[in-house]
C-alpha cells in the first residue's frame, strides 16, 4: 500500500502570448500574500488551486470536499497526471509524478492509478465484461487472464451473471457498478473518483456508498473521492478536505469540521448536516460508567450513531452505558451531553423520541 502527498500544490491559468510568466508571477504573488483569485481573475488569471496540502495514508478514503468552483475536480485532475501542477509536488509511492515525462506519468496511470468517472463512461458496443476489462486491455493482459479478472471485480461489486449484458440493459446504479469494477479490475493501488455517485437517484447513490464500505473493508484501497454532497463527505470519509476559491480551508474527521468549524464558511456549510447520524457515542461519551449495564438495559458500542443512541436513551432511564466487544462498560452518554452534540435541545428531544418510536 502506498502514501498519496501532495506538498504546497498551484494551478493557474493564464491568458495570452506570456502565458508561462503571468502565471509564474501569479504563483509568487499568491505566495507571498501580495494578491488573492479575484484580483488575479481581473487581471485575466484564474487561480484554481491555491497552496494545497495534504497526505493520503495507506487503506484510507480521503475526501475532497467543496462547490462548484472550489478547485476540487481540478485538483483531482493534477493527482493523476491529467493537469500539470504550476507548482508544488505530488508524490505516490515514493514517486515524484510532477517529475515523470508523458510517458512515465502514462505508465503510473495504467498500473498504479485508477479513476471512477461522475458519467460511466462506458462502451456501448462492448458487454459489462469488456468494459470491466478495458484497463487490462490497455496494459496489454492476455484476454483469458483479463476476463478473469474483470469477472471477478464484477463480481465483487455485485454484478456476477451479468457479465454479457450490454450497459444500456442496466440501470444507472448498475452501469456506475460497472465502472467501478473497471477501476478495481488493474488493482491500482490508488482510486480517484470524480463526483461518482452524484448522477445517480438518492436511494441508488446511497446504495453505492453502502457498496464502497463494504469493498473497502476488504479491498483496503487508497482513495481520493471528490464530492460537492456534504452527508456523503462525513459519510464516506476517514479525513475529509473542505475547498474554497481553490483552497483547503480545513482538513480533519467528519467529527473535527462538524464539532470545531475552522471558520464561518465551514460553519454555514455545515449546519444543515444530521449530526445524528454522522457522530457516534465515542463523541459524547464520558469516561463516568453511568449506566447500568447490569440492569439489563440495551447499550451502545463506542461507534454507534448517535440516532441509535437516541433510540436506546429513550428507552432508559439511566445514562445509556458504552462498552467494548467484551461486554466492559468504558463510559457513558447522559441525555444533556446528547441532546447539546446533536444541536437544538427540543429538537432533539423530540428526535430521540421519534426514534425510539
Amino acid at each position: 500500500m502506498s502514501t498519496l502527498i501532495a506538498e504546497h500544490v498551484y494551478k493557474v491559468f493564464g491568458k495570452g502570448p506570456d502565458n508561462g510568466a503571468a502565471v509564474a508571477k501569479a504563483v509568487r504573488a499568491l505566495e507571498s500574500g501580495e494578491t488573492d483569485r479575484d484580483e488575479l481573475r481581473a487581471e485575466g488569471t484564474t487561480a484554481a488551486v491555491i497552496d494545497a496540502s495534504f497526505r493520503v495514508e495507506p487503506g484510507q478514503i480521503f475526501v475532497v470536499m467543496g462547490l462548484s468552483g472550489s478547485g476540487k475536480s481540478t485538483l483531482l485532475r493534477m493527482l493523476n497526471g491529467l493537469l500539470e501542477p504550476t507548482a508544488g509536488r505530488i508524490l505516490f509511492d515514493g514517486e515524484d509524478l510532477t517529475a515523470l515525462s508523458p510517458a512515465e506519468m502514462r505508465r503510473v496511470r495504467s498500473t498504479k492509478i485508477s479513476m471512477v468517472f461522475q458519467h460511466f463512461a462506458l462502451f456501448p458496443h462492448r458487454d459489462v465484461l469488456e468494459n470491466a476489462g478495458y484497463g487490462l486491455e490497455v496494459q496489454g493482459v492476455p484476454r483469458a487472464e483479463r476476463e478473469r479478472r474483470a469477472a471477478e471485480a464484477l463480481a465483487l461489486c455485485g454484478l456476477g451473471g451479468w457479465e454479457k449484458s450490454w450497459p444500456d440493459e442496466l440501470s444507472g446504479g448498475m452501469q456506475q457498478r460497472v465502472g467501478l469494477a473497471r477501476a478495481l479490475a488493474t488493482d491500482a493501488d490508488l482510486l480517484l473518483m470524480d463526483e461518482s455517485f452524484s448522477a445517480l437517484d438518492p436511494l441508488i447513490r446511497r446504495d453505492m456508498q453502502d457498496q464502497l464500505l463494504e469493498l473497502q473493508k476488504s479491498l483496503g484501497k487508497t482513495i481520493v473521492f471528490i464530492t460537492h454532497d456534504l452527508n456523503e463527505a462525513m459519510r464516506l470519509g476517514d479525513s475529509i478536505a473542505v475547498m474554497r476559491d481553490g483552497r483547503i480551508v480545513q482538513q480533519g474527521t467528519a467529527e473535527d469540521i462538524l464539532t470545531r468549524p475552522a471558520d464561518d464558511y465551514v460553519a454555514s456549510f455545515i449546519q444543515d448536516v444530521d449530526r445524528s447520524r454522522v457522530l457516534t457515542a465515542d463523541a459524547v461519551m464520558t469516561g463516568d460508567p453511568g449506566g447500568r449495564p447490569d440492569c439489563g438495559c440495551p447499550t451502545v458500542s463506542a461507534g454507534t450513531p448517535l440516532a441509535d443512541v437516541c433510540a436506546v436513551s429513550a428507552r432508559v432511564q439511566h445514562d445509556v452505558a458504552v462498552t467494548a466487544e467484551d461486554g466492559t462498560v468504558v463510559g457513558s452518554v447522559p441525555q444533556g451531553r446528547l441532546v447539546a452534540f446533536i444541536g437544538d435541545e427540543r429538537r432533539a428531544v423530540l428526535d430521540c423520541a421519534e426514534v425510539a418510536a
